[in-house]
């Protein structure tokens, strides 16, 4: 019987990649008086199920699902959790 795992990713900007948004959310946040707020970068957080009982099979296979669709990996950086 195979297993389901719970993988999580994060993908977010590299250094470097201008975050457009991150400087709206720095500059609201400062507007509402947190002046101490500084290099804001937004990114997203993608879960989802996994069949599956390896979770370093499971790691191997959403790492490939970020090189092609969930990251661009060009400007974007990613982790993996899977548990």
């Amino acid at each position: 019987m195979t297993g389901v795992l719970k993988a999580k990713v994060h993908v977010f900007l590299k250094p470097g990649v201008l975050d457009v948004q991150g400087k709206a959310v720095e500059a609201e946040l400062h507007t509402l008086g947190w002046d101490g707020v500084s290099n804001v970068r937004v990114g997203r957080a993608i879960e989802f199920q996994i069949a599956g009982d390896d979770p370093t099979r499971a790691r191997d296979e959403v790492n490939r699902m970020c090189e092609r669709l969930l990251a661009n990996p060009v400007i974007e950086g990613y982790r993996v959790e899977v548990a």
